[in-house]
Order: C-alpha cells, then structure tokens, then sequence
C-alpha cells in the first residue's frame, strides 16, 4: 500500500506540473509571439518480480515479466513554435515574422537574446528597440526629421525625409534561426538564449529560404488554442482526483490491515 501511495502521489505531481504550465499557456494568450508549453511525461524503473524466460518447468518458460512500476516524472518541456495568428496594428513598428526566424536583441550585459516579438519602438536617441529598451541587432537608428518609415519584407529600413520625393535606406533588419528552437532557454520577457541543445545561431536576411519574411504594420498573436488548453486541463484534473482516489484507497486498504486481530 505504501508503494501505491507513492506511486500515485507521483501522478499528482505530474499533473500539477501539466496544470501549472496549462496555466502559464492561458496566462499568455495575448502575449506578443507567444510559444505554448507542453510537459512531457515518462514512466519510472519497474520492479521486476519475475523476469520473462525463467523457466516454469523443465520444459516451459514464463512467457512475460511481473512487475510494478514506481509512478511517473516529467521528461521535457516541448514549447510548439508554431505560427501564431497575425493582426493588423497599421504602426509602422510592428513587425511580424511569417516564418521560423527571430529577431535579436542586444541585453545589458552584451549578450544576445531572440525573440518573436515585433513590437519595436524608437528610443530617445532614435534607435530601434524592443518594448524594453533592448536594442535590436543590427542596430538601426531613425533620423529624428525622418516623416514616415517603411519596412519591406526582406527587413530593407527606409524613411521618407523632407524636401525628398524618394526614400532613403538606412539599414537591414536581419533574422536569426536555430537548428533546435525548442532547445532554447526561456528567459521570459519575450526572450530566449542559445543553449547547449539549440544549436548555434544562424543570421540572414529575411525572406531567404528558412528565416521567414518580415510584415509590417502586423503582430503575430500567441498561438495558444484557449478551447483545447481548457480540455487539456479538465483532462489533468480528472488525473489528478484518479490519483488521489488511489491515495485514498491504499489508506482504506492500510487501515483495514492494521484493524485485524487474531
């Protein structure tokens, strides 16, 4: 009874991982290029009571294993980084990725970051910046006379300026791509960094084979499904009372033993 107690109380805790990451997935549906999670789970070591091929006479063998498994652990989390939903914003800033690539950022401390977020503002020096001042790579600044800015798809950055009848360019926006997106950290903030398992960064022009295009005036939306993560959830908590059914049960079973007399 113990053994089930613990192997049940594992079931638990599963599913409380799988409903706290349903949540952080509903939490963010309306967040800027969001990516939803998915908890991978697998079984734990079995205990072998009786292995398969021991014999059962002199003439026979046992056909199949007896044994008990010990619950289940969390394996990974998967985040899907499929295209999510675009809509239109007509701010010369909001960019959306049709496509795998991501923009990079520069953070404080000189490093890179990647996101799926094209809600880029100017600072107060004229660059482009994500919404929390980061800077975008390559930087690019807007000269602070320029009346109107254009974005093409393959991230070409032109501005109209006064007395011009032709744009001016003034620099390319580029894409980054890895060969395992899922392997990439988290840092929230919109923002990931290259890990061990990512792979290393690939930069290019937007529109090549593999990066995306860039659309201006749009926003990519999460690509959370809110009717299939609230399924999900009701399926992880029927899990959850099933296992906490067994719980109580293993302890109705306990309790009957430790009432027996002779």
């Amino acid at each position: 009874m113990i053994k089930a107690m613990r192997t049940a109380a594992s079931g638990m805790e599963a599913q409380q991982m799988n409903v706290d990451n349903i949540a952080n997935n509903l939490a963010n549906v309306n967040t800027t290029g969001f990516k939803k999670g998915r908890i991978e789970f697998q079984d734990i070591l079995y205990q072998k009571l009786r292995l398969a091929g021991t014999a059962s006479s002199s003439e026979s063998k046992v056909p199949v294993n007896i044994e008990l498994g010990y619950g289940v652990r969390p394996s990974a989390t998967a985040r899907n980084f499929n295209q999510g939903n675009m809509t239109s914003t007509e701010n010369p800033l909001d960019l959306c990725i049709e496509g795998q690539g991501f923009f990079r950022v520069v953070m404080p401390d000189g490093s890179y970051a990647y996101t799926r977020d094209g809600a880029l503002k100017i600072s107060d020096d004229g660059r482009i910046v994500t919404s929390d001042g980061f800077i975008i790579d390559p930087e690019i600044t807007i000269p602070a006379e320029a009346e109107s800015i254009s974005i093409s798809m393959d991230g070409i950055v032109s501005v109209m300026m006064p007395g011009e009848s032709d744009p001016t360019d003034i620099g390319q926006i580029e894409l980054t791509k890895f060969i395992n997106p899922q392997g990439l950290d988290a840092k929230g903030h919109n923002l990931f960094t290259e890990s061990a398992s990512s792979g290393t960064p690939i930069s290019g022009t937007p529109s090549e084979e593999g990066f995306g295009r860039i659309v201006q005036g749009y926003l990519e939306l999460s690509n959370v499904d809110v009717i299939n993560e609230m399924v999900n959830m009701i399926v992880a908590q029927r899990s959850y009372e099933i296992n906490s059914k067994a719980i109580q049960t293993s302890d109705d079973m306990a309790a009957i033993v430790n009432q027996l007399r002779r």
